[in-house]
C-alpha cells in the first residue's frame, strides 16, 4: 500500500508540470488555434516539437513568435501577435510545447 502511494505521488509530480502548462496555454487562448496532437488553424504542438527537436535555440525562437507572431513557417495563415502573453509565460509555453512527444 505504501509503495503504491509513493508511485502515485511520483506520477502526479511528473504529470503536474505538463498539466500546468497546458492550463497556461488554455488560459492564454492558444488552444483556440492549436491542439496537442492535431492541426487546427495552426500546427499541432507535437508537430512543432518534432520540427524543432535538437535546436538549442528553439525555446527562445518560439517564445518570441508567441509574443510577436509570425508567418511562413507553417503555411499561408499567419500567427497573430499575442500581447496578452508576457515573456516568461511565452518561454514556459515554448518549453512545454518542445517537450511534447
Amino acid at each position: 500500500m505504501k509503495r503504491a502511494l509513493m508511485i502515485m505521488a511520483a506520477v502526479a509530480a511528473v504529470s503536474a508540470p505538463a498539466m500546468a502548462d497546458e492550463a497556461l496555454a488554455k488560459s492564454k487562448n492558444c488552444m483556440a488555434c492549436h491542439a496537442v496532437d492535431k492541426k487546427l488553424v495552426g500546427p499541432a504542438y507535437k508537430d512543432v516539437a518534432k520540427k524543432y527537436a535538437g535546436d538549442a535555440k528553439a525555446a527562445d525562437k518560439l517564445a518570441e513568435k508567441i509574443v510577436k507572431g509570425g508567418s511562413g513557417v507553417w503555411g499561408a495563415i499567419p500567427m497573430p501577435a499575442n500581447t496578452q502573453v508576457n515573456a516568461a509565460d511565452a518561454k514556459k509555453l515554448a518549453t512545454w510545447v518542445l517537450g511534447l512527444k
